[in-house]
């Protein structure tokens, strides 16, 4: 956009308005100790043309996933955008929006935003839906807030230890200043001990958390999970991968409370780790306990369908003690690309990818389980991700790759320490045949 920099006439004619003499008179109450002084070392202003080339520079040098063989995953996942999600969500009404306060004035929005609510409703298996939440990991904590709140003395939260460990970690981050009992269940085999869930869930624990395809990609029995946590009472809360939900059963046909995940997969780029969206949704008789915004659909006066925000429960609508969140603007238009990618591909679409994912999965865990000095670190049934035992250093391997301009995965010691020679590969629909072949045969080589 043109920008014009104040003249120092301007500066001058500001400064009398103010009634003062100089800029440095607006830091008088700052210790002159506690001022920048010096130059900050700025490189000379440039023209547009220089600026330009100089970006044009820098973007040549970057590598796309589009560009190498990419099998990265661990929470952020490479999946095919059709070319409309782009084109609707640049639309100017869109993507210049902002938090639609008043109903008369964005119905488009509020329509677009009801229209989300009602396909994350619809994939998730449960009636209410949200307008997103920053991410999946905050939408976690919200899940875990909800029920706390909804669960009167109950204090303690049960989490599965093969939840994301960066979901973990908001998690007890949100929990930090408040009066709740953490209980993480480790995972036995790559996933949650039903054994030590049983042991640790009684009268007072408020909700049982865990995720579905779970870290390690491996999928969980969800239904047993539901069982055990019903015997006690306890809310459960679903963490889920939506394309997942093209195949897996979905968390309302299991008896989850409150489903929440990452909606990056769902029409978003990878952007360098964001922005994203969460999606949050949940039992009718949560709904007063639902974090953010909440479109809701109803008649005017003359019978014609109008939306309005309804159930605020953001601080900023009421007093700060009974607000549920501060979820507030969020990144909109990242959930309003996922309900375009869902409306363009609709449910067989979501199927077919759910489909290839697993299959292409399936087919590169075959070919690198088969290679010399590699083996699968877990036997359990998987959905797009799995992990594979290297032999050596998952690190190494990446670095030896790279040349190939090949990344084979991410090693999972970043998280765990103890666990250096395993990689957590992923395979989306985007993935060719020659692709894993490719890959394979790179591994293949490294050991000649």
């Amino acid at each position: 956009m043109p920008y014009t920099v104040h003249t120092p006439d301007d500066v001058k004619k500001m400064l009398e308005r103010i009634g003062v003499a100089s800029i440095d008179d607006l830091f008088e109450q700052i210790p002159p100790e506690a001022r920048f002084t010096g130059s900050l070392g700025l490189p000379p202003p440039a023209s547009e043309l220089e600026v330009r080339r100089e970006l044009t520079r820098a973007e040549l040098a970057s590598t796309t996933l589009d560009q190498v063989n990419a099998f990265l995953g661990a929470g952020a996942y490479d999946h095919f955008i059709p070319s409309i999600v782009d084109h609707l969500a640049g639309r100017a009404e869109f993507y210049t929006a902002y938090t639609p306060y008043q109903p008369e004035a964005s119905q488009g929005m509020l329509t677009a935003i009801f229209e989300y609510q009602s396909m994350i409703a619809a994939l998730t298996g449960l009636p209410v839906s949200n307008a997103s939440v920053y991410d999946g990991a905050s939408g976690l904590a919200e899940a875990i807030l909800l029920a706390l709140s909804q669960a009167k003395k109950r204090r303690r939260v049960i989490l599965s230890g093969a939840i994301h460990p960066e979901a973990l970690a908001t998690v007890h981050t949100y929990l930090a200043n408040l009066p709740a009992e953490i209980v993480v269940v480790p995972p036995v085999n790559g996933l949650m001990d039903h054994a030590a869930l049983s042991a640790a869930l009684d009268g007072a624990t408020a909700c049982v958390a865990f995720q579905q395809p779970n870290f390690f990609g491996l999928l969980e029995d969800s239904f047993a999970i539901a069982d055990l946590s019903k015997s006690k009472g306890a809310l459960l809360v679903a963490s889920v991968d939506p394309i997942s939900l093209g195949l897996l059963a979905p968390p309302g046909e299991y008896g989850a409370d409150v489903a929440v995940g990452e909606g990056q997969g769902l029409g978003g780029e990878i952007w360098y780790g964001g922005p994203y969206f969460g999606f949050f949704a949940t039992k009718k008789e949560h709904v007063r306990r639902v974090p953010g915004r909440l479109v809701g659909q109803t008649v005017d006066r003359e019978g014609r369908t109008g939306y309005v925000l309804t159930l605020q429960t953001r601080e900023q609508h009421i007093r700060r003690d009974k607000a549920t969140s501060n979820i507030c603007t969020n990144q909109g238009i990242v959930a309003l690309r996922g309900s375009m990618y869902l409306a363009a591909i609709g449910p067989a679409g979501i199927r077919e990818v759910a489909e290839q994912c697993a299959a292409k999965a399936r087919y590169a865990a075959d070919r690198l389980s088969r290679l010399p000095g590699f083996r699968l670190a877990f036997k359990t049934p998987f959905f797009k991700e799995f992990v594979l035992d290297c032999g050596r250093p998952a690190r190494d391997v990446c670095r030896d790759l790279l040349p190939a301009r090949i990344l084979p995965g991410v090693p999972l010691s970043r998280w765990f320490p103890a666990m250096e020679d395993y990689l957590m590969v992923a395979v989306t629909e985007k993935k060719t045949r020659a692709e894993i072949d490719a890959l394979a045969d790179a591994l293949a080589g490294l050991g000649r």
